[in-house]
């Protein structure tokens, strides 16, 4: 199946959708080079409504990915605890052994390990990120995506009505089983981030609602009994990570990944400490807005005050 977006007589953006419900390569578009106010537009139109999408055969340099990721809304600091690459405030190092520095100790593993949404934990988490290919492996290191939108309409009746009710707290911590590196618990008491989101977000530009509930960070159901929080969480992470929601990319050099963070969550791969090749990306992401949930109420911050552009521009 390809889609044509059409444009004005010189300018065609094609999308080729990947699967049932996320996922869409985007060609005709040189992201080396401003783009028309067309393209942009189609680009957007894309990403609202496949989630995540993909683009090849594109040598950035930095300045160059900050500059197309500027075209879409104001950037963040690389990483709001983690910091960010020597020279470019806005972008973020994804290195192979980057998660090393971080924990230590066995973790528990189980089918959700590892899925996130990017950094809930602030009040107003990314609106997007935007992964650059630069060393890939020759196999292996694939992402994955899945579609939170989707998730959530699969839902019984009256498990959405439940949920659409309820708040959950999300933060920086260690896997379970795992322990915090030094350097990790430094980073993260520099810039404490602690917030209660809804867990179904309404989508601010769509409408569509999503379940919220990143398993990285979401710690607890606020008003729930302990037993009654992990169970729900862990009935809602199973359910999201199901293969039908989900589209999984194979990385190249050049290669970019666009995904919407109000609908997705993603898994970085784990079979890349099993080979003896290095992988390299770089990540720029996007101010978001605080969440909505289907009440009207927005997200609260417990601690930490919300990411914005001011701290990547006090440092250009």
């Amino acid at each position: 199946m390809r889609a044509v977006i059409e444009n004005d007589p010189i300018e065609t953006v094609i999308v080729k959708p990947l699967s049932a419900h996320i996922g869409a390569e985007i060609e005709g578009v040189d992201l080396s080079v401003p783009l028309s106010a067309s393209e942009v537009s189609a680009i957007r139109a894309a990403l609202l409504k496949w989630r995540v999408i993909f683009f090849r055969d594109q040598p950035l340099t930095h300045a160059q990915q900050v500059a197309f990721s500027a075209q879409f809304g104001e950037l963040t600091l690389g990483h709001p605890v983690f910091g960010h690459v020597p020279d470019h405030p806005e972008v973020y190092s994804i290195a192979k052994f980057r998660q090393s520095t971080r924990f230590g100790g066995q973790a528990v593993h189980r089918p959700w390990s590892g899925w996130h949404t990017d950094v809930t934990a602030a009040v107003n988490p990314p609106f997007a990120s935007i992964l650059r290919g630069v060393t890939i492996p020759p196999y292996g290191g694939d992402t994955q995506w899945t579609d939170l939108v989707a998730a959530y309409a699969a839902l019984s009746a009256p498990l959405r009505h439940f949920v659409d009710g309820l708040r959950g707290v999300h933060r920086f911590a260690p896997p379970a089983g795992a322990q915090a590196t030094s350097d990790y618990r430094d980073a993260v008491e520099k810039r404490i981030l602690v917030s209660e989101h809804p867990l179904v977000r309404v989508h601010p530009e769509t409408g569509e609602r999503a379940l919220y509930v990143s398993p990285s960070f979401l710690k607890h159901i606020v008003g729930l009994t302990p037993r009654e929080s992990q169970g729900l969480l862990e009935l809602l992470w199973e359910h999201i990570v199901q293969p039908r929601f989900t589209v999984r990319f194979k990385w190249e050099a050049n290669s970019l990944a666009f995904w919407d963070n109000r609908s997705t969550a993603h898994l970085a791969p784990t079979d890349i400490f099993d080979l003896d090749f290095d992988r390299q990306l770089y990540r720029t992401t996007l101010v978001g807005d605080i969440p909505v949930g289907p009440d009207g109420r927005p997200s609260d911050a417990l601690e930490g005050s919300p990411v914005n552009a001011a701290e990547a521009l006090a440092l250009n």
